[in-house]
Formats: C-alpha cells, sequence, structure tokens
C-alpha cells in the first residue's frame, strides 16, 4: 500500500510530558486544536493554525509512523488509525532537528488512495513560492518523478511564474510590502496585454479563493 512521508529541519514537535502523562507530541497527533501556533509569535506566519492538521491525518491513517530529533536524542512513536501503539519513546541519538512523519491512508475510509503527484507539486510550488528561499522536494518513488522548489524572489518570483508564457507590459513587478497591528501584507503585481485578470490571495500559506479579510 501507498504511504507518504514528509521530513522537515524544523525544531522538531515537542516532546515534554503533559499533565495527563502523554507526550506533547501524542497530545498533538490524537487531539483536535492541540496546535502550539496560538499565542507563539514564532509562528505568526504558518500554513493552518488550529490544531487539526496532523491529528487528522492520523485519524484517517490506517497506519502512521512518527519520528522526530530534538534535545540531541531520536524519538519515535507509531499509531494505528489515530490510536498510539505505545508511548513515545527515546531510541538514539541525533545532532539533527526536525521531525519524519510517514503515514498510509485507510483503504476503509477512502475509496481512492491513489495520490496525484501533480496536485501535491503544484501546491508545494505554491508554498516555496510564498516562503522565498525556502526549499521543498519532493520525489515520487512510484515512477521516480521528482522535483525541487526555490524561488529567492517569494511571490515577485510567483507573478512572474503566471506571466511566463504572456507578453509583459511592465517588465519589473511592483512590490509592496507593509505591517500593520503585528499583521504582515505583501502584494505583488504585473500587467499583460491580455484582458483576464487574474488575482490569488494567501492568508497564512492558505489560499483564500472565496476572498475574506
Amino acid at each position: 500500500p501507498i504511504s507518504i512521508t514528509v521530513v522537515d529541519n524544523g525544531r522538531g514537535i515537542p516532546v515534554d510530558a503533559m499533565p495527563d502523562g502523554r507526550s506533547a507530541a501524542e497530545v498533538v497527533l490524537t487531539v483536535l486544536h492541540a496546535g502550539g501556533k496560538f499565542d507563539n509569535d514564532s509562528y505568526k506566519v504558518s500554513g493552518g493554525l488550529h490544531g487539526v492538521g496532523v491529528s487528522v491525518v492520523n485519524a484517517l491513517s490506517e497506519r502512521l509512523d512518527l519520528e522526530i530529533w530534538r534535545n540531541g536524542e531520536v524519538y519515535q512513536q507509531s499509531y494505528e488509525r489515530g490510536a498510539p501503539i505505545k508511548s513515545l519513546e527515546v531510541t538514539g541519538t541525533t545532532p539533527r532537528r526536525g521531525t519524519k512523519v510517514t503515514f498510509r491512508p485507510d483503504a476503509q475510509i477512502f475509496e481512492d488512495t491513489v495520490y496525484s503527484f501533480d496536485v501535491l507539486a503544484q501546491r508545494l510550488r505554491e508554498l516555496a513560492f510564498l516562503n522565498g528561499g525556502i526549499l521543498i522536494t519532493i520525489d515520487d518513488e512510484r515512477d521516480g518523478k521528482n522535483h525541487k522548489f526555490q524561488y529567492e524572489g517569494g511571490i515577485v518570483s510567483f507573478v512572474q511564474h503566471l506571466n511566463k508564457n504572456k507578453a509583459i507590459v511592465n517588465e519589473k513587478p511592483i512590490f509592496m510590502r507593509g505591517a500593520k497591528d503585528g499583521i504582515d501584507a505583501e502584494i505583488a503585481l504585473q500587467w499583460n496585454d491580455g484582458y483576464s485578470e487574474l488575482i490569488f490571495t494567501f492568508a497564512n500559506n492558505i489560499n483564500t479563493h472565496e476572498g475574506g479579510t
């Protein structure tokens, strides 16, 4: 059965013991709205802010394997259909930082468990544009397809990408950036000789295709 593995070199999901004896990582993976992003300034810009991401993935997976690199140690835990098989445990030492999650979608829930490379690649490209300089790679072990996305220019590069096959009116995109009440805003625009208008808006890296503030 197909599985997806996501690896990052961030800080690693916290592993401290919670008042109920469970690790913070287990709470994040099993409790809705338990993400640590609400009042933490280091998460001012982030994809998803409500603590429903990985806990939902876990609940909808036949199996999920978690590996965390933090505090110089390797922590591991596995889940079946959202329930931990055993508690988070230290399995080794490492100088790395980050998190690795491997999950297998539950065929009892999903009729179709085949992932589209193009859909995933398009979303990852979008994230790379929205976070200038970040490197995101995708590798499809089914057929060897892979992509690397890294755009130093951020949303300016995004606008140029959208206009790449068009006749450009202003060679260099107009770029504005400002902050007010702790909210950062960036705008990039560029005209072409066509009549149709393309406007993309994002809040916290999420495409707000229905508008909103």
